[in-house]
């Protein structure tokens, strides 16, 4: 059974930086093409950036591109996201969850982690 932990949200300024990480447990991480999502307030869940087995390949949401960086650690069976020059349309709740490929960006797992908030006040 597959374990996302979520860790490293926070409250912010706009214009501030957060660096988030998520530890897999309960498969082999570097046989997955990883991603993250985030779901704000009475939205549905979106995708946000993905990344390929061994992290030559990344794909990013319009919106965060050119300020989110996505990358992972196959030893240490960690994905991050570094996020930087926040803004208040950020704020959401963050998850991690595998993909199926990084064109349909649709997740693979079927369970979810508890995610971790990111708050960015203007």
């Amino acid at each position: 059974q597959v374990q996302l932990v979520e860790s490293g949200g926070g409250l912010v300024q706009a214009g501030g930086s957060l660096r988030l990480s998520c530890a897999v447990s309960g498969r082999t991480f570097s046989s997955y093409v990883m991603g993250w999502f985030r779901q704000a307030p009475a939205k549905e869940r979106e995708f946000v950036a993905g990344i390929s087995f061994s992290g030559g390949w990344t794909s990013y949401v319009d919106s965060v591109k050119g300020r989110f960086t996505i990358s992972r650690d196959n030893a240490k069976n960690t994905l991050y996201l570094q996020m930087n020059s926040l803004k208040p349309e950020d704020t959401a709740v963050y998850y991690c969850n595998a993909v199926d490929t990084l064109s349909s960006r649709r997740p693979t797992f079927a369970s979810w982690g508890q995610g971790t908030q990111v708050t960015v006040s203007s």
